[in-house]
Order: structure tokens, then sequence, then C-alpha cells
């Protein structure tokens, strides 16, 4: 069992680990974390409250999120875990050809073109269908409510708002993209912490979703203005796409570190990458969390990973090479070998051929839901559909034009994806849920709480406020300005560029909820890196 008592760490908490019985809600911004408490409170399971906030964290922290993005989960129920791929395609009128006939020699950031299907709405139908216990329409109330009458945004959320007016001030000059500030913005300027902000359009989309079963998104008035305004704006995506559009529920996979089994989506997430990394550590015997010799095994190991991830993950039926060959011990024994004591350039084996919103929820009944939504890029693409509230991610940055690329841009293909919910069982038994959110950070993220929690023996807080670093390319590691000033001198001596970091907000924000097996009571760890809060009872 995962070790809840250890309170004393070399860096102090910014807050102790919190316990309850009978649920839990972790995640990034705390109204929202309230909303998913209600639920629990109200006679919902994990489940429901999973979908209640998520949905009300489309309206509280847009800046990560929305209704128009993707989402994937992982729902423990009845001894049993269940994964969902609520990912999107790119539209069938969206091609590598039509891209660079454009003048663009990689996917664009902004406007129509990296925008591909929304699944979030779809994400949330889905889960309630086939595990709710309460009306869909009610899990969408307290998120039609906080967009209808206001809330006071949190500081996080406001210096991130900020960020992304200040970077679409340039960058946003298409009619495609013409809404944003009219949406978005308080007369052009982001709301400051504490300031009231609604979004009415919002909240009647969060109706009409609530009221049809996310149908209207796909197949009705919503999706019929998604269609018009793209035609009108030179969008690729059509009426056709959204309703063509379903949810994949997939088997999730894992490898087993340390004596517990660690679960992932399979791709097109990238959580692989944190799996492969996790199988080529456990070569390795871990002693203490900050050493230089953790510190550098820890980097080489993501290194390899991501040169993999790169290489072959996109969407599933179009990979190269395996799941299984990827995360067999024979392909960890050869990854672990090419580990020396310098830092290494990495490439990618040969293996046999064969600003994202995260939030955990348990109940009292032992349900556990691991949900994880984004637009990819802060507010997405920058497309915002006019009088719904829905800004349109821009998840189709990560295709590749070239070609030879396993992840190539092709009508109809899912992306190599960043967002990924993790999950933890051990003797076939759930110990809970877990996430790291933004970008690509997600899969280090992953690796390195893990770690602190099944090596290094720190509950779930303090393994969240452990100070993080994070791969950025080549040789390059950008480190936590915590870390001891001697272990980065000595990462420095075995070649590896580092970069102190005192701006954390992107080294990744996360959640973290175990119960245990004996008792039921549940222990949650939550991100001081934003506004993260735990709502429990």
């Amino acid at each position: 069992m995962i070790d809840n008592n250890s309170l004393e760490y070399p860096y102090a908490s910014r807050r102790t680990a919190c316990f309850s019985r009978k649920g839990m809600v972790a995640t990034s911004q705390p109204l929202a974390a309230q909303v998913g408490l209600d639920i629990l409170k109200s006679g919902g399971n994990a489940i429901d409250a999973a979908i209640a906030t998520a949905a009300a964290l489309t309206v509280v922290e847009p800046t990560c999120n929305g209704i128009g993005g993707d989402a994937f989960a992982l729902v423990w129920i009845k001894g049993e875990l269940h994964g969902l791929n609520a990912s999107g395609p790119a539209p069938q009128l969206l091609s590598a050809q039509k891209v660079k006939e454009a003048g663009h020699s990689e996917m664009p950031l902004y406007g129509w073109t990296p925008v591909t299907v929304p699944g979030a709405p779809a994400a949330w139908a889905a889960l309630s269908k086939r595990f709710g216990k309460l009306p869909f329409k009610a899990l969408m109330q307290p998120a039609i409510d906080l967009a209808r009458e206001g809330f006071p945004v949190s500081p996080s959320v406001s210096q991130f708002w900020k960020k992304s007016v200040d970077t679409f001030a340039g960058n946003l000059t298409t009619p495609a993209t013409a809404h944003f500030t009219s949406s978005f913005t308080l007369k052009g300027k982001a709301p400051s912490a504490g300031q009231m902000y609604k979004n009415i359009d919002q909240a009647n989309t969060l109706t009409q979703i609530g009221d049809t079963l996310a149908e209207s998104f796909y197949r009705g008035e919503i999706a019929a203005k998604i269609d018009q305004f793209s035609r009108d704006t030179g969008g690729f995506i059509r009426a056709s796409d959204l309703a063509d559009y379903q949810v994949e529920w997939v088997q999730p996979i894992s490898v087993n570190y340390q004596g517990y089994d660690i679960w992932e989506i399979p791709p097109n997430g990238q959580g692989m990458l944190a799996l492969m990394a996790l199988n080529t550590l456990k070569k390795f015997t871990f002693h203490e969390r900050e050493s230089v010799e953790t510190y550098h095994l820890q980097i080489e190991a993501m290194k390899l990973a991501f040169a993999d991830g790169e290489k072959y993950i996109t969407q599933a039926d179009q990979m190269k090479v395996s799941v299984e060959a990827m995360l067999s011990e024979a392909y960890a024994d050869e990854r672990a070998a090419l580990i020396g004591d310098t830092a290494a350039t990495p490439t990618a084996g040969k293996p046999s051929s064969g600003g994202t919103v995260y939030l955990a929820c348990a109940d009292s009944e032992g349900n556990m839901v691991s949900f994880i939504q984004s637009n990819y890029h802060g507010f997405g693409s920058g497309v915002v559909i006019p009088n719904t509230g829905i800004a349109m991610q821009n998840r189709g940055h990560n295709f590749s034009l070239d070609p030879q690329h396993h992840n190539y841009l092709q009508p109809g293909k899912k992306t190599y994806h960043t967002i990924i919910p993790g999950f933890i069982t051990k003797d076939n038994q759930a110990v809970g849920p877990f996430g790291v959110m933004g970008g690509f950070m997600q899969p280090q993220g992953h690796m390195q709480v893990i770690m602190n929690m099944i090596d290094f023996k720190l509950n779930p807080q303090a393994a969240l406020d452990a100070p993080r670093w994070q791969w950025l390319g080549d040789k390059t590691v950008g480190i936590e300005h915590q870390v001891p000033l001697h272990i980065t001198r000595a990462l420095s001596a075995k070649g590896h560029d580092i970069e102190l970091v005192f701006d954390t907000s992107s080294y990744g924000r996360g959640q973290i909820i175990i119960r245990n097996p004996d008792t039921g009571v549940l222990c949650g760890g939550t991100e001081h890196r934003t506004d993260g809060h735990i709502a429990h009872y």
C-alpha cells in the first residue's frame, strides 16, 4: 500500500494530504471541485461527479479546456477498469496537400486548419449513459448556473487568461477568429483575479447539451452553427464530421512497476511514454529521491520514451509497431542498456513490429474516475463559434505534413494526443486515479509522481509538491528552482543542459486520490502550481 503517513519531506508541503471516507473530488479550480462534491452529496456517483466537474471546468477554467475540446477517462467501477477515448479526428475535407497549398510547411497553431472534431461533449454523454446514476441534465446544471450567473475568477486562471489574450492579440487576424474577443474577454481585457465573469452564450449551449444528451452538438442546432460558421469563414469541419463522430471504449494498457499496475489509455495518446519510461527504470534500483543518479536515470529513460513516441505513436490502427512490443520486457532491457553515465541525444529504437484540465473523483461505493479534457493550447485555435461560447481546439497542430511520418495528416485520422489520465491498481484492486496535466509534460509528470509515491514513499500531496524537471529537447532539461544546487551542477557535469525554472506554470498541474482497500478511506493530493482544490466529506 502506498504510504499515506509519510508527512516529512525536505521541501515544505504547501498543503497537507486530505482524508475522507464518503467522497472526494480533486481538480485545478475550487468552484469546479465543489460542483462535483455537491453531486456526490445529492446521490450521484463518482462518474456523475466527474461529468459535472468537467462541464464546470469549461466555464471556470476556459483558459485550458472547453466545450470544443477532447477528453479521455479511466473509470473503475464494480471491480473493473474501463477506458474512454473521446479524441476527435481531422475533418474529411482536411488533407496535408491542402495545408501545404495554403502556404504552410508545418501545421499552424491558430485558425481552422488545426481544428479537429471535438469529443468532450460526447465523452460526458457516453459516461453518463453507461455508468451514471443522475439525469444528464442535472449534471450540466451547475455549469449552466456558473456561466449564466457569473463567478469570481481564480488567481491562476486569471494569469493564464491574460497570457492567452496577449498571445492572441497578434495572431487572431482572420474572420474565423474574430469572435474570441467578444466571447471570452471583458471589453478586450482578461478578467483579473476575483473579478466576476459570466458567459451567457456558453450557458445556453450547455443547456442544449444537457437537454439533448449532447445530440445537439453533433446532430442538431449546435452542429448546424459550427457547420455554417466553418463554411462562411474557410473552415474544413462539416456537419457530417460531427454527425459521424463516436467515442471509443478502449482497453487500458499497463506495466507492473514495483508490484503496482500503472494504467494509461492506449494510443493515440502519449500515456504509453510514461509506461515505457517506468518499464525501463524498473531495471535500476533507487535509494533516494534527491540524488544525481535518480534525476539522471529518470531524464534519460524519459528521453528514450519520447524518441519512440514521436516516431511511432499515432492513431492505433495506423501504428507500424505494436503496443505490446513497445512495452515488452525485452525492449525495456534494450533501452535500459543505452543509459550511460552522461547525457545522450535520444533516438528512436526498433521495437518488434506487431493549457488541459484534470480531475479525479471517488465515492463511497468504491467507484473512481480519472478524467482529463483539453483545448490543447490555451483557449485553442482562436476560432470561436458565434453566440455559443464554444472555443474550438487546435489539437491538429500535432499532425505531421511529412508523408513518411507515422503521424502524417490524413482526412478522418486522429493525431498523436498529449492528454492522458492515469490509474493505479494492486493485486486487481483499485488504488486510485492520478494525473498531471500540461502538454508534453504529462508523461514526465506521471512518471515522477508515481516514483515519488512508490519508490520514495511520499503521500499524494508530498508527491505533487516535490520539485519537477522537464525534458525540453536534445540534452536540455528544465528543473524547478527548489532542486538543490549541487544536484543541478552535477547534472550539468554529466552533459545535461540545465535551465533553472522559477515560473513553474508549465511544469504540470496534478491531482491524486488513493483508497485504502481495508478501510475505504480516501487520501487526496492537489496541485500548488495552480488553484488546486480537494472537495471531500
